[in-house]
């Protein structure tokens, strides 16, 4: 066999290296052409020596595969696979071989041919490797992994491996579709009964997060041939007792975790079906679960209700269950906790003090109604409960809302503190008024601008400033040196290369790596009109927004400027966190641009002027007038222009009917009841002005007309395109012209259920320019978010407005008005928001918004939820002091019955007729 030697760069002495046989020859020629079933029996023909030094082969052949999507790779990468599982002679090189990566998500790990070369190897080698495969987490690891180390460990015999991407895998195996589709096949239950798995892993479930999918699947209609139902029958007659089964569910009830989940192992508990005795002796647990997700509480609830009937709980149990209970959110399991409450008193006089005292802890609820409930409890059962708790229900009553102090203080026999005061205006308490944060002085070094550039690389969100700050920095270095710049960036870049590809998102922020790739020479820059890969930006294509078009514009720029006339500095760098430029500097820029000689670039200066703050301020104007290049000139024009002009916003109505239905897609068209308020602006492209007209052609569509917001054709992948900050930082002066382009996105998060749209109300009011019928529009479809963080951010964005004077309540609450008669905006999600906002104690600003609302949910019939949106409206009139008739309330009021609308609707009219 002949043999060559090579040296050592670690050891410094020369080791001897195979020459390829024959054998190795067609072991390689097998994996290039992908033949992946031949490769068992080529590897069974060498001896470990071949097979160590086809090793090295392998590597260079996976490298240079690696990032290949056709055919002919994804064949090869699989041969690699196999074939590298058995040349690695040790079990640690064979396993991180088999788990890598750049292996995994293809179903190669299924391949027959790995099991059987795996198979062929001493049992001590399999086994180490089927356990360090298990035990690999997080990228590592692979579902497609399973099958073959299920399959090593049943043959033989070695230790189940118990980590949780196993243990997870066996459970959706275990109740597969190809086991529950097969007509004789076993049901799930039989299956466990019989697996040597069960007993090791089924324990090791009840410790899983995100385990809600496979616990719930169903593939058969069979008994038993579900997870809940397969566990209960394993706790009839299997390796594991009911009792234990039992721990384990209510112990990771306890726990906590995602609402699927605890709702998943409620179903479990369930199909067990605890006998009344064994939770009695489990009480403990079940008043942990009180705290826990909704569904689980109710049932904790419900049973120690029937144990307390049962007499099987201390009497105390009601109590400490009521001291947390009563404090949930969820009016339902409030309602009940008070019946239970008045049961166990009814059931037990004696018991009356504790139980009043117990349902006191309700008067400090937000719900109003819910607060009239306990003091009804109270009320019945006071006599009962005697005087003795007299004091501390007076004391509890400062809690209740000011509406029902007076019926407090008859039945505890004294007025309750601060009940005198409710003629008298609560202080309205709003945010201070944001100031944006200034960007920051310019990166003094190419160190710095390196570190910045990796940080932005490394965030999934970077912020304006630091792209702003990355991209005036790569700039201005590249002029002072641009070989000192490239060197400083070469570790990043090392890190993250710039890659060519076909571009399948929006250009952001992390494209300016393609500006850093062109400083080191790792890229050619796009030069406008040359031929560049077939005439094609590198960061335009087809997914692009106009956003991303004016992103693509500046960078692109800057990347061919820095080859040939390197500006000092870009205009369009923004002086705050907002994207906004101060007049005075834009106007101080370009005067050292003319000193220096420097040519503004198109993009730079049309970006800057967008972004330029309107002044009056004559000292800036008249500096601005001394300029005299042509951006200079442009400069001064527009200032004195006063910029862009804003936009006004037409309502128009997005209802079935209305003419707009043609122009949804075909996937859009079953939503035949979306009902909508869209706007529509004329634009600034053509009549305003020739200073107007000059900007680049990629700026001029940010300033087109739209059509109907809502209305408009959108494409497929709008989902993945939210607006961002840097979007919002492009005009940032004209937050209702940015509202009308996004009010189909924020309209989503109402009546689509998307989620994360609505952070961007918070920008949009801290940003310049008008708050129109746009904006308002947006705010109102923030504030009925399905989501509760959009919700937040919404009621955020409310009182910013509000603290900045932006905010037109009776604008708002109109359009909040027509969308919950629409069905648009679900009321029990204003009514959370709204109770939001007041309670930061924006009393007002809440009324403001109610009083104007109103009126359309009181005429005709009121939408389910009005009586809610009354109650806070009682609560905030009465704590702002408001007076004055509400159209519509008069008549609501005066309706015959005792229903909860016309009970709030009477108590507010009172109040907004009191003098």
């Amino acid at each position: 066999m002949n043999t060559g030697t090579v040296k050592s760069a670690k050891a410094g002495k020369a080791r001897p290296v195979l020459a390829l046989t024959d054998a190795m020859k067609a072991l390689l020629a097998a994996v290039r052409e992908g033949e992946t079933g031949q490769l068992p029996g080529l590897l069974a023909a060498l001896g470990p020596a071949e097979r160590r030094a086809c090793v090295p082969e392998l590597k260079e052949l996976r490298r240079t595969t690696r990032g290949d999507w056709s055919q002919e790779a994804n064949r090869r990468m699989g041969a690699l696979l196999v074939a590298g599982a058995g040349c690695h002679l040790g079990a640690a090189g064979a396993a991180t071989w088999i788990g890598a990566r750049d292996f995994s998500g293809r179903s190669w790990a299924r391949h027959p041919a790995l099991a059987d070369v795996v198979e062929a190897q001493p049992v001590e080698w399999q086994t180490e490797v089927v356990a360090r495969l298990a035990a690999r987490r997080g990228s590592g690891w692979s579902w497609d992994l399973y099958p073959l180390i299920e399959r090593v460990v049943r043959r033989t015999g070695c230790t189940v491996p118990a980590s949780d991407d196993f243990v997870t895998e066996w459970l959706r195996s275990a109740a597969g579709a190809e086991n529950g589709r097969r007509g004789t096949a076993a049901t799930l239950l039989e299956r466990l009964r019989t697996d040597t798995f069960t007993p090791v892993l089924l324990p090791r479930v009840f410790e899983l997060d995100d385990v809600a999918w496979p616990l719930n699947a169903t593939y058969t209609t069979r008994s038993g041939d579900n997870w809940p139902e397969a566990i209960a029958g394993l706790a009839a007659s299997g390796p594991i007792g009911h009792e234990e089964l039992i721990d384990l569910c209510l112990g990771r009830l306890v726990r906590g975790g995602k609402a699927a989940d605890q709702r998943a192992f409620l179903a479990v508990l369930l199909a067990l079906a605890p006998a009344p005795a064994q939770y009695a002796a489990r009480v403990r647990d079940l008043l942990a679960l009180l705290d826990g997700q909704s569904a689980v509480a109710g049932h904790a609830q419900q049973v120690l209700a029937g144990l307390d009937e049962a007499g099987l709980t201390e009497p105390e149990v009601v109590v400490e269950a009521s001291a947390v209970v009563l404090f949930r959110s969820e009016k339902k399991l409030v309602r009940a906790q008070l019946a239970w409450l008045e049961q166990a008193a009814r059931r037990s006089p004696e018991r009356s003090g504790a139980v009043v005292l117990a349902a006191a802890g309700a008067f400090g609820h937000p719900d109003g109604a819910v607060q009239e409930r306990a003091l009804n409890v109270v009320a019945r059962r006071l006599k009962a409960a005697g005087e003795a708790v007299l004091p501390e229900l007076l004391l509890a009553a400062e809690a209740l809302n000011p509406a029902h102090h007076a019926r407090a203080g008859e039945l505890f026999g004294a007025p309750v503190a601060g009940s005198g005061g409710d003629d008298t205006a609560w202080d309205e308490l709003l945010p201070p008024v944001p100031v944006p944060a200034p960007l920051g002085e310019p990166l003094a070094t190419t160190a710095e601008v390196a570190e910045e550039l990796a940080v932005l690389l490394a965030s999934a969100q970077p912020g304006v400033a630091v792209f702003e700050r990355v991209l005036d920095g790569l700039v201005r270095h590249a002029r002072r040196g641009r070989a000192a710049l490239a060197q400083a960036l070469e570790p990043v870049l090392r890190s993250n290369p710039w890659q060519e590809a076909g571009r399948w998102r929006d250009c952001g922020p992390g494209e300016v790596l393609y500006l850093a790739a062109v400083v080191a020479g790792k890229a050619e820059p796009h030069r406008p009109g040359a031929v560049f890969r077939k005439g094609r930006n590198p960061l335009r294509g087809t997914h692009n927004t106009e956003y991303g078009n004016v992103l693509a514009a500046r960078i692109c720029e800057a990347a061919e400027r820095v080859t040939t006339d390197t500006p000092p500095f870009l205009l369009a760098t923004p002086t705050d966190a907002t994207g906004a430029i101060a007049a005075s500097t834009l106007v101080e820029r370009l005067a050292r641009y003319e000193a220096l000689g420097a040519a503004a670039g198109p993009a730079d200066l049309s970006a800057a002027l967008l972004r330029v703050a309107p002044t009056a301020d004559p000292a800036v104007r008249a500096a601005a007038g001394r300029l005299t290049s042509a951006a200079g000139r442009w400069a001064a024009a527009w200032l004195h222009e006063g910029g862009l002009p804003a936009q006004g916003s037409e309502r128009v109505l997005f209802a079935p009917g209305a003419g707009y239905e043609s122009k949804r897609r075909y996937w859009e068209r079953w939503w035949e009841d979306l009902k909508r308020i869209a706007v529509t602006q004329r634009g600034t492209g053509g009549p305003a002005g020739p200073a107007h007209e000059r900007l680049a052609a990629d700026f001029r569509v940010l300033l087109e007309s739209t059509e109907p917001s809502v209305a408009r054709v959108r494409r497929s992948d709008d989902w993945l395109r939210e607006p961002t900050v840097h979007w919002a930082a492009m005009l940032p002066h004209h937050r209702e012209e940015l509202a009308a382009r996004w009010l189909d996105r924020f309209a989503d998060c109402a009546d689509r259920e998307r989620r994360g749209t609505a952070r961007m109300l918070v920008v949009l009011a801290e940003a310049g320019g008008p708050a129109g019928l746009a904006l308002h529009l947006a705010l109102a479809y923030g504030l009925g978010a399905r989501h509760p963080e959009d919700r937040a951010a919404a009621v955020d964005a409310l009182l910013v407005l509000a603290a900045r004077g932006d905010l037109d309540g009776a604008l708002l609450g109109r359009e909040l008005g027509e969308l919950v008669a629409l069905g648009t905006v679900k009321p029990n999600r204003l009514v959370r928001s709204l109770t939001s906002a007041a309670d930061t104690g924006a009393h007002a600003t809440v009324w403001s918004v109610l009083s104007a609302a109103l009126p359309s949910l009181l005429t005709g019939e009121s939408p389910r939820g009005t009586a809610d949106l009354l109650a806070l409206a009682n609560d905030t009139a009465r704590r702002s002091a408001a007076r004055g008739p509400v159209p519509g309330l008069a008549a609501v009021a005066a309706r015959s019955g005792t229903g909860r609308l016309v009970k709030e609707a009477r108590a507010l009219h009172a109040l907004l007729a009191t003098p």
